[in-house]
Parts: structure tokens; sequence; C-alpha cells
């Protein structure tokens, strides 16, 4: 019988084996037109993702029958894990998680090959894709094979960093991340498909705008997702340190962010070519550059996965894209030429590209940020830091002129705007920022930057405002229907604008979320003896007792605090310590009462001693940071709106696949 470390090399071979000939079957039937060979390296990209899925789903075999013939498996899985944790410890480690990277992309290149619409760029953006797909399928044969079979198995394994078994988030956090960076490889390979062809139009755009904002949303949340794991895994009441991993996450997510605005104006102007490019080679190669960053060692974060072999072969791919890719928009640049010009600063366009130039100086600031100690260390060894004040001094300013062009840039017609109109809806803005300022100081919110981002809501919030009314009061007036049917109508019409409205709210809320939870926190540490209580912020803390309970898989010991308020008892919270089998690294654990006008965190801090008669504990008042996750849910639901087709979209496109089938693979 086939061992499972050799079922899964195998397959990994195989799949690098059919990456190949589908990159050389695919350009020389690109080259040639050929039909037959077009088809071949189309099929071939499916059977790249049935080989890599039989290793995925070898692995996993793998890892929940606790085989430790498998290298991979002795050295990150553990016997009495849970089946979750065995399940999600495929991407707990530097090589499962880089298996998990190919085969993702896998999935991105096979629903491509079957999906994608049937003209001259289809060809290109395989070969592009699979390229892609090769790199990081024989960087997991040479560099980051998993299927290592063990000559001789140990009986048990340690098991994952006890930080990914503590919360069930491990399996949702890197998976939709992985998804979000992977996604952001398709406009890439559009991008690149319509250099090649000569084709910089607007049709490479148009073909990748879903792909765009799906691998956006799926960033989004992966990031949004990472900030919850760290608000409630890691014990210290927050959840954005810029970490160095936090920002290579952040970085090809502002690019992608720029790009969304920026094709908008190609699309409708036929202008910004060559920005458009150059934005989604950056977003793409920020992408690897992070995943360099992240998985060679050179930088310390609780996210990093330390030192491993990858390394180098990542930075050299991150090198060749990023030379190749730019060397080709080069040999292009006639091409890349605009068909017109700028009319009015007063604009759409205008706004767009302002709205890019502030989003690429927060890319800079990012980056800086965060390779500047690794340059310093490299050149002088000496260690350095750049922390959270900095990105805050120069990030939070960009970040209201942003807000301030994303309420008014929707406004603005293209072309060039009426001065009175502008002045007018301008105005009625400023009314609703300067109404909200007022209310919000006499309410108590005395800080300059809360009450910023106050009056900056208010007016991004009055600008949704005038966009429905704008669209609604019109055809309402003109059909003689209620305004409630119109508005309706509206929004199931035009799905596209409509859900980033909802985006935009989304933004709106989250930074609401964000003020309130980062300036109004308060942070504490207090030690209360057992049946004593203390009083932070309101609450009345009573520490009952210790506890501690035994699983199979770890130890937790930690505080009952009884939660009480206003004479009530409103929640009992158990702050704790864990540790996983024999790993001798103890994990705080908070435990939160959550509530929409703030979460009250606690942590157990100090040395924790079975028998102590105290307990010392962290606690963190977040005021309306649930608005922040809320906020966040409402962009992943406003951008799944507006990928959402109408019934007239549905109706086309079946038209359009039928004729397209019919024409065969002849391009």
């Amino acid at each position: 019988m086939i061992a499972l470390g050799q079922l899964g090399s195998a397959a990994l071979y195989l799949a690098a084996a059919l990456a190949v000939y589908s990159i050389i079957v695919g350009t020389i039937g690109a080259i040639s037109r050929d039909a037959k060979l077009l088809t071949s390296a189309r099929y071939s990209s499916v059977a790249v993702f049935l080989a890599m899925t039989t290793a995925i789903v070898t692995m996993e075999v793998a890892l929940l029958t606790s085989d430790f013939s498998v290298k991979y498996v002795a050295a990150h899985s553990r016997l009495a894990n849970p089946t979750w944790v065995k399940f999600v410890t495929l991407w707990a480690a530097l090589e499962g998680s880089v298996l998990l990277w190919g085969w993702i992309l896998t999935i991105y290149t096979a629903i491509l090959a079957l999906t994608a619409k049937n003209n001259i760029l289809r060809p290109w953006v395989l070969v592009v894709m699979q390229a892609v797909q090769l790199f990081f399928i024989s960087m997991t044969v040479i560099a980051a094979n998993p299927f290592i079979t063990l000559l001789k198995a140990p009986l048990d394994g340690p098991g994952p960093n006890p930080l990914l078994q503590n919360h069930w988030m491990m399996a949702v956090h890197p998976v939709l991340l992985y998804l979000g960076y992977v996604g952001l490889t398709v406009p890439f390979a559009f991008a690149m498909a319509a250099l090649i062809t000569k084709q910089p139009g607007t049709e490479w755009m148009t073909q990748s705008r879903r792909w765009t904002m799906t691998g956006w949303a799926f960033l989004t949340a992966g990031i949004v997702a990472g900030g919850w794991w760290s608000y409630v895994v890691l014990g210290w009441g927050g959840y954005w340190a810029w970490d160095p991993v936090e920002n290579v996450s952040f970085m090809p997510w502002l690019a992608a962010t720029a790009f969304i605005h920026s094709i908008q104006v190609q699309e409708r102007r036929r202008m910004l070519k060559g920005w458009n490019l150059a934005l989604i080679i950056m977003a793409f190669s920020l992408s690897i550059l992070g995943t360099f960053l992240v998985r060679s060692g050179i930088i310390s974060s609780v996210h990093a996965f330390g030192d491993g072999p990858v390394g180098p072969y990542l930075l050299v791919f991150f090198l060749v894209l990023t030379i190749t890719s730019v060397s080709l928009a080069i040999l292009r640049w006639d091409q890349l030429k605009d068909n017109a010009s700028l009319d009015s600063a007063l604009s759409r366009e205008s706004s767009y590209l302002a709205l890019n130039v502030l989003l690429l100086a927060m890319v800079f600031t990012v980056l800086l940020g965060t390779t500047f100690p690794l340059i310093v260390e490299a050149i002088t060894n000496n260690k350095v830091t750049v922390g959270a004040p900095f990105f805050n001094a120069i990030s939070i300013p960009i970040w209201l002129l942003i807000f301030l062009i994303m309420g008014i840039g929707p406004l603005l017609p293209w072309r060039k705007a009426k001065e009175q109109t502008v002045i007018k809806n301008l105005g009625f803005m400023l009314v609703g920022g300067f109404v909200a300022t007022i209310i919000a100081y006499f309410m108590g919110i005395k800080k300059v930057y809360p009450l910023l981002t106050i009056a900056i809501a208010a007016y991004n919030v009055v600008s949704l405002v005038l966009l429905i009314v704008g669209a609604v009061r019109p055809r309402a007036l003109a059909t003689g229907k209620s305004t409630g049917s119109v508005f309706k109508q509206y929004a199931f019409e035009n799905k596209r604008r409509f859900g980033s409205m909802i985006v935009h709210l989304g933004v709106i809320i989250m930074a609401l979320g964000i003020a309130g939870s980062s300036a109004y926190r308060v942070d504490q540490q207090i030690r209360i003896n057992y049946g004593e209580s203390a009083i932070f912020q309101g609450y009345e803390l009573k520490a009952k007792e210790q506890f501690m309970e035994r699983s199979a898989s770890k130890i937790s010991a930690g505080s009952i605090i009884e939660i009480w308020k206003n004479g009530k008892q409103v929640s009992t919270l158990k702050p704790r310590i864990n540790t996983f089998g024999g790993n001798p690294q103890t994990i705080p654990t908070p435990d939160i009462y959550y509530t929409f006008k703030h979460d009250l965190f606690l942590s157990v801090v100090g040395e924790f001693k079975v028998g102590q008669s105290y307990t010392a504990i962290r606690a963190v008042i977040s005021p309306i940071i649930a608005w922040l996750w809320f906020g966040s849910i409402l962009m992943i639901l406003g951008t799944i709106y507006a990928l959402s087709p109408n019934k007239k979209q549905i109706k086309v496109k079946a038209v359009q696949n039928t004729t397209e089938n019919k024409k065969g693979d002849e391009v």
C-alpha cells in the first residue's frame, strides 16, 4: 500500500508537470491560434487543480489520522488535538501554508479556464496564471515539501503553535487572507495578457472587475478577521498594532482599493491606462513581497512563520515578476497613452485621481515604516523600531483627507461640474458635519481627532443621502410612483452603484468605531482579592474564585469574575491562561462582555499561581468597538451585493455563453 507521504509527493510532481505542459501548450496555441492546443491547455488547468486537490486531501488525511510518518504531521500535530485543530494544522506552519496557497491558486485558474470569456486574452491569462502556479508548486516540491517521509515515525508530536490552537478564528482568518492574496493574481494576469496582446483598453478590466472585487473582499475580510483574532486572543485588548505582518496585508489592500476606483475612470473616459496597470502590478507585487517578509524570518511578529527555506525563492520571484511586468509595460508604452485628459479639477475623475494619490501615500508610509528597520539593521547591524506613533501621525491626516474626497467625489459629474451645484452640495455636507460636531461636543467628546472623525462621518452620510435623493427623486416625479417603490427599483437595477454606497457606509461606521475605541480606550491593571471587588469605569468586578479545567489537549486556569452594574449582575467572565500539551508557553486568554456601546475586556496578567489569594487582571473599556465589526460586515455585504447580477445581466450572459460555446476555442 502506498504511503500517504509518497502519494502527496507524487500529486505535487504531477501538478508541476501538468503546469509546465499547460504553459508550453498554451503559449504555442495562443501564438498559432490552434484551437486544439488551447482546449488542451484549458483542460490541463483543471487537471492541475485535481492533482493539487489530491495533495491537499492526502495531507488532511495524514493530519486527521495522525500519520506521524509524514514529517509535517510529526512536527506540527498531536494525538490529543481536537479534530478541528488537526484540520487547520494544514496552514499552521510554513510548508502547509505554501501548499494551501498553491491549491487556492489552482482553484482560481480552473474556474477561469472553464468560465472566462473566449477571446484573445483568455489563453494568455491562463499562461500567466499557470506560470505563477508553477512557481508555488515548484517551491513546495523543492524547498517546502510537507510530504517528506520519516524512516522512523515518532509516537506523538508537539502540536501547532499554541497561539494557533487558542481560538477557532485560526480556521477562518488565514484562509480568507490567502483567498484575497491569490485573488489579486487574476487581474494581474489579465493586465499582463492585455500587454502581451497589445490590447490595453477596457476589455481586460471589464473581464477582471468581478475577480478584483472578489479578491479585495476576501482580503478585507481577512484583515478584519485578523484584527478580531488579535482582539480576542492576544490579551492586550486591541485589534491593530501596526505589526509588520498586519502591514504587509494592508499594503496590497490599499493598492487594490486605489485600482478599483481608478479603473472607473478608464472605463468611462479612456484615461489612466498606464496608471491602472501600474496599480495592479503594485497590488500583486506587494502581496508577493508580503509573503516573502512573513515567510523569510526577517521580521519578528506573532503572525510570522519564522525562519524558513522559501525566503530566497520568494524574493527572486518578487524581483523577476516586478521587473518583467514593468519592462513589458514600458515596451507597450505607446499603447498606454490616454485618449483624453482632465477637463476640470471639479470632476469625478479628478477626485478619483486625488484619492489614488492619497492611498498610494498610505502605501508608501506603511512600506517605509515596515522596511526601514530591516534596511537599517542590514546596513548598520543596529536594531531600530518604528512604532504606532509614526504610523498614526502620518496616516490619520491622510485618512481624514481620503474621507473628505470620498464624500464629495461621487457627487461630482464626469468631465466638469457646475460650481453652483458643488457649492450647494458642499453646503449641505458641511452643515451636517458641523451639526454632528456640536452635538458630539455637548455629549462630552472633546478630543480633536474623534470630533473630526464624527464631522467627516456626518459629512459622508449627508453625501450618501444626496446621492440617493438625486437618483430617486427625479424618477419618482417623472413616473408618479412612490419614493419607496422607486428607491427599491433603483437599488435592484443599479446593484454596482448601490453596493458601493453600502460599502462606503460600512467604511464610515468602521471609522467611528476606530476613533471611539482608540481615543477613549481605558486600560488599567487591577489586583483584586478573592471574595472582594473593585470598581472600574462604572462596573463592579467581584473576584469569586480560581478555577482550573483540564482536557486532553490543554489546561486552563483562571479567575471567575462577576460583572455588576447598577446593583445587577450583567455577566460572569472567566479570563484564563491556557497551556497546550507539553508546550511550556502560556497563552493569556481574555474574556469579554460585549455591548453595542462598549466592550469590557478582562485578561489575566502577571504570574498566576494555584492557591494564591488574589487575581491580577488587565481591564479595558473600548467604546463603540462593536461599530468596527458591524461596519466591516457592511463592507463585505455591500461588495457581495455589488457583485450580484441583475436579472437582465443574467439573461445577457446566458446568450453570450451560448454564442461563445458555438464558436469553440478559436481566437
